[in-house]
């Protein structure tokens, strides 16, 4: 007589099960996981504009952009060309810069729809000028942090 070797039903059963309880326990901690990446890709490139925007600063004797960073892409001398923003869930990624230009005195604190968000400020007599950069975003991150205060 030949012997008849297999898997019974129960056994493939709770092979299932477990399957599938890894699967329910992976797939959040996943996903939660391309978030985060995406969170320090925009981290990454806000640190990257900002080092951009200091080099200028250098080669243009104390002076920052008065554009919406397009004179960081000219000629590729500082970036070939601006990254995008990424704050998932929120807004969709967009490499778009607003500025004072576009908004006017106090409008950039309001902002939220996930652009860098760039001013170009000149304070009193002595003309003493800094640029300021941020993600136009006032929803949080993973960490809790408003994206705005990066």
């Amino acid at each position: 007589m030949v012997e008849k070797k297999g898997f019974t039903l129960i056994e493939l059963m709770i092979v299932v099960a477990i399957i599938g309880i890894l699967a329910a326990i992976a797939i959040p901690k996943f996903a939660n996981m391309v978030r985060k990446s995406q969170e320090g890709q925009t981290k990454g490139n806000l640190g990257a504009l900002r080092s951009a925007l200091s080099i200028y600063y250098a080669d243009m004797e104390g002076n920052f952009p008065t554009d919406h960073l397009e004179s960081l892409t000219a000629n590729g001398k500082y970036l070939s060309k601006l990254p995008e923003t990424q704050t998932p869930s929120y807004h969709a990624g967009t490499s778009s810069v607003g500025n004072n230009d576009d908004y006017g005195m106090g409008g950039m604190a309001f902002m939220d729809n996930g652009t860098w968000m760039y001013w170009n400020w000149t304070t009193g007599m002595t003309g003493y000028n800094y640029g300021d950069l941020w993600v136009g975003c006032l929803h949080t991150d993973t960490k809790g942090t408003v994206w705005s205060d990066y």
